[in-house]
């Protein structure tokens, strides 16, 4: 399974477009986080997405109630036991989201021109005139003039389903706005945001505190997705408080960057998070329409040379009604691709959208279409001018690993690893071929009882593009002698021949661990 990649530079033949995707046992390299929620919460349709490509399962605290999603964990333990596949697990704060409170849930018509209230007396009902909130400081943040934006769940951006308002009157506590569009705002959730507008509001509200000390600690989450993150120190503040709350300390922070706030502290912001998600939603309404993809553009590549993983969100919108993406669609996953992202997220197309499975596996044969034309010569250049001499020893045995795989056309690389760190440089420097990354377990105490290690690691590779993890015997020790180190590499050989993705004749790049000192090494495969 030697590489082909054809780089974007070269002139592509115009046959190989009408060329059928070819499946395999890994659909993309570039990772898929699906939110999983009414539509997507059965056992069958979470085994489904699981087959079709989803590593990640979001789920969404800004709805539902604790017990539902719990329901829904329960099937997706049930989903990865049926189809044999890991799956992390990754929560998202409400943070200082706006809500319009609706109580009857009847669905709220809104013209274009008329005047609407909104109030924070949240005993009053929801009417076409009249809407509450869940903050009481709006009418100090806003002016006369100021955009506010409500829509369901995250803003589509289709003139039925999300508002534009223009504040036109501040009345003691109520803000009076003028509707410039006619939309019926309808479902379960309904979102504000008012643009390039600072709310005073914690990033972590006693809400979210609530929901990760009990549904976040029983379920041991992978992921925490620190919504609006606006500071570094709100990072900061996170991991102090996960750090108290038994194996959370473990649990990898994500800061979600959604407004002008947290795109001028990104730098500061990055350094502190685990890694970065781009909430393009809330984004595309703070930035102008044409300075979106600078944004991104900038924030990936910061991303890239840092080695921290970058998650792309809101690319097949329309996938929540429609079987396939638009045109423009389908260019934008490939664009993140070509940027550098590594993974997809998916909110309302899988959260409440009517096709689910097939959404993820349409994205995931974007992402593999793309990754064939990545340019890796010109990232792996640029992430070794970055980081400059002297590299350390991890940083260069992972980029020797990449540019030996490259090199030789291997099929996979192979690395042997018990905190992941290895694994993660190596797919730093982006190799165009699966990274196989064989988490060895260790065994720790806390005095009363022994535990292994190496659970939470695998699966928090599993954001990370081109790393593939898998669980190695327990019995085999960290620092492994000869004996243990050949029976390893057969079982990660016999994993990749299982998976079609190691034949014979294939030659395979070995990054390990012999005593004190890291070695790569070329085997090549016989019959």
């Amino acid at each position: 399974m030697h590489s082909t990649n054809l780089l974007l530079e070269e002139p592509v033949r115009m046959a190989s477009v009408l060329e059928p995707s070819k499946p395999s046992f890994f659909p993309a390299m570039t990772k898929i986080v699906g939110t999983l929620g009414p539509k997507s919460r059965s056992v069958d349709i979470i085994s489904r997405c699981l087959d079709a490509g989803m590593s990640v399962a979001r789920f969404d605290f800004s709805w539902g109630e604790t017990e539902f999603h719990q329901e829904t964990l329960t099937n997706l333990k049930v989903a990865i036991k049926r189809t044999k596949k890991l799956c992390a697990v990754m929560l998202d704060t409400v943070g200082p989201e706006l809500q319009v409170v609706n109580k009857t849930e009847h669905p709220i018509p809104l013209k274009a021109d008329s005047l609407v209230v909104l109030t924070p007396d949240q005993t009053k009902e929801a009417t076409s005139n009249l809407l509450p909130i869940n903050f009481g400081g709006l009418s100090k943040a806003v002016k006369t003039g100021d955009a506010i934006f409500i829509g369901q769940y995250l803003f589509t951006g289709s003139e039925t389903t999300s508002v534009l308002l223009e504040v036109t009157e501040v009345r003691g506590e109520d803000v009076v706005c003028l509707t410039k569009n006619s939309a019926t705002l309808g479902g379960q959730l309904y979102t504000l945001h008012v643009s390039q507008i600072r709310i005073d509001l914690p990033t972590l509200t006693d809400k979210d505190k609530e929901v990760i000390s009990t549904w976040g600690v029983k379920n041991n989450i992978d992921f925490l997705s620190l919504s609006y993150t606006r500071h570094a120190e709100d990072v900061r503040h996170a991991r102090s408080y996960l750090s108290k709350l038994g194996d959370l300390n473990q649990t990898q922070i994500f800061a979600k960057i959604e407004n002008v706030e947290g795109l001028v502290h990104f730098d500061e912001i990055l350094q502190e998070a685990d890694g970065i998600i781009l909430s393009r939603g809330n984004l595309g309404i703070d930035l102008p329409p044409e300075k979106v993809f600078l944004f991104q553009k900038a924030a990936v590549y910061k991303c890239n040379m840092a080695g921290k993983p970058a998650v792309v969100t809101r690319v097949v919108d329309s996938m929540t009604d429609n079987l396939r993406p638009t045109r423009a669609e389908a260019t934008d996953v490939a664009n993140a691709v070509l940027d550098g992202s590594d993974a997809i997220l998916l909110g309302a197309e899988t959260l409440r959208g009517l096709y689910p499975v097939e959404t993820i596996s349409t994205v995931g044969k974007i992402c593999a279409e793309a990754e064939k034309v990545s340019n890796q010569d010109r990232h792996f250049k640029k992430t070794v001018k970055y980081v400059g001499e002297p590299m350390t020893h991890l940083e260069s045995i992972a980029s020797s690993a990449v540019r030996a795989a490259i090199n030789v056309k291997a099929s996979v690389i192979i690395c042997f690893t018990s905190s992941g760190r290895t694994a993660r440089l190596i797919a730093k420097y982006r190799p165009t071929m699966p990274v196989i990354s064989f988490v060895i377990p260790r065994l720790k105490t806390n005095q009363l009882r022994w535990t292994f290690t190496g659970a939470f690691e695998a699966r928090q590779t599993l954001i990370i593009r081109s790393l593939f993890p898998l669980l190695a015997d327990p019995r085999h020790p960290a620092e492994s002698t000869g004996g243990t180190n050949e029976s390893m590499l057969k079982a990660a050989l016999d994993h990749g021949k299982a998976s079609g993705l190691i034949k014979p004749h294939d030659r395979i790049v070995v990054c390990q661990k012999v005593g004190d000192a890291s070695v790569v090494k070329i085997i090549e495969l016989e019959d």
